[in-house]
């Protein structure tokens, strides 16, 4: 194997690495927004886990956290929960913060 194949399959390994960090940081902001989100909807129990599992399954297969913002403001607006979008936002921000070094601890 010539050091170009190496420094090849390095950079390869590195990418899958750091794929499968995001991905875990994803998860982990989905399921804690989910979490925050039940709690703010006054549901708790099987509700609160069900709710949460459909929050992961809304960012199945989509980039960011675009579709779990508007799945997440829609909801609140649905049950009545005074949020504004820019409260939404933070809360994510603080969030995915939140699973990053969660993540990156274990």
């Amino acid at each position: 194997m010539t050091t170009f194949d190496e420094r090849e399959r390095a950079f390869e390994n590195k990418f899958q690495h750091d794929q499968d960090l995001m991905f875990r940081i994803r998860a982990r902001r989905d399921k804690l927004a989910g979490q925050w989100a039940a709690g703010l909807l006054g549901l708790t129990g099987a509700d609160a886990d069900a709710y949460t599992r459909q929050i992961l399954d809304t960012d199945i297969g989509t980039a960011g956290p675009h579709h779990i913002r508007t799945r997440l403001i829609d909801d609140f607006r649905a049950k009545g929960v005074d949020i504004s979008d820019h409260r939404v936002d933070k809360e994510l921000g603080d969030i995915l913060e939140t699973a990053h070094q969660q993540v990156m601890a274990e």
